[in-house]
């Protein structure tokens, strides 16, 4: 699959997320900052690397990677698209077979069974090898054309820039159970961000290579932030919008996964946050 020119690009996130119009001001402001952000990044040969975990992704995947492999040569010459297979049982692998027998900068990571979100995320960071890794997942319920607001904020005396949704845009019960979760989040974990579910990241390498990480399901979140906060990272965050699931659906409100996440959630703060205090 080759791929896609700009303008299809953004046609195929039209198609994702289901707008009615181009926003044309919204697009040439969007270029511009792109363009700024290129001259800046010029003058730091570190690269990035974007990825995306997928799980039955088959419908969104190639989009999200066709937009990356026409966004990144707008900031910078050194980059990289991940994608992070995640024991996928749909044609997800075909689809990722394809984008990288299009392009030389596109790299597929195989899981032969599914080992969980944190596990995906664990492979993204271990793979990614430019100077600042991106990601987000790839459902396509976020738009990655606003990955240059997050590039845009990164700076010497930053580690990561974090996204925070300005509306959520799932069911009512999502809603409900991940306004509790974050909260809960943030309270007992004195986390430095609003919106720890918010999977739209950007953190520089060196940072990410001075923690480890441990989760394998969809707490990894919560260990991923407290421990970047631990180690010394400076924060930055900006709104980013959110769009209702157009395919499939998620992975993390079964049964066996919420309690997964619960067991591992309290497990980290045992073990990250009680037994560091009764030292």
């Amino acid at each position: 699959m080759l791929p896609l020119t700009r303008c299809s690009a953004h046609e195929a996130t039209c198609a994702i997320h289901c707008y009615d119009e181009i926003d044309f001001e919204s697009l040439a402001a969007r270029h511009t900052s792109c363009l700024r952000k290129r001259n800046e990044m010029s003058q730091n040969d570190g690269g990035i690397s974007i990825f995306f975990p997928a799980f039955n992704d088959q419908k969104t995947i190639g989009a999200l990677v066709s937009q990356a492999l026409n966004l990144l040569p707008t900031v910078t010459d050194d980059y990289e698209v991940l994608v992070v297979n995640d024991g996928s049982t749909d044609s997800t692998q075909e689809v990722l077979d394809n984008l990288a027998r299009g392009s030389k900068h596109v790299k597929i990571v195989r899981h032969e069974r599914n080992l969980g979100y944190g596990a995906a995320l664990r492979s993204g960071f271990s793979h990614a090898s430019k100077g600042l890794i991106f990601y987000t997942d790839g459902d396509g319920q976020y738009d990655l054309l606003e990955m240059p607001n997050l590039l845009a904020l990164m700076r010497e005396d930053r580690e990561v820039v974090n996204g925070y949704k300005i509306t959520r845009s799932d069911a009512v019960h999502r809603k409900i159970a991940g306004g509790v979760y974050n909260r809960l989040a943030r309270l007992l974990f004195r986390l430095p961000i609003r919106d720890i579910d918010c999977d739209f990241r950007l953190i520089k390498r060196t940072a990410i290579r001075s923690i480890d990480l441990t989760c394998s399901g969809g707490a990894i979140c919560v260990e991923l932030i407290y421990k970047l906060r631990r180690s010394g990272c400076r924060f930055a965050e900006t709104p980013v919008h959110h769009y209702p699931r157009a395919h499939g659906r998620s992975q993390f409100f079964t049964p066996r996964r919420v309690a997964s996440t619960t067991r591992d959630f309290c497990t980290l703060w045992l073990r990250l946050v009680a037994l560091r205090r009764a030292r």
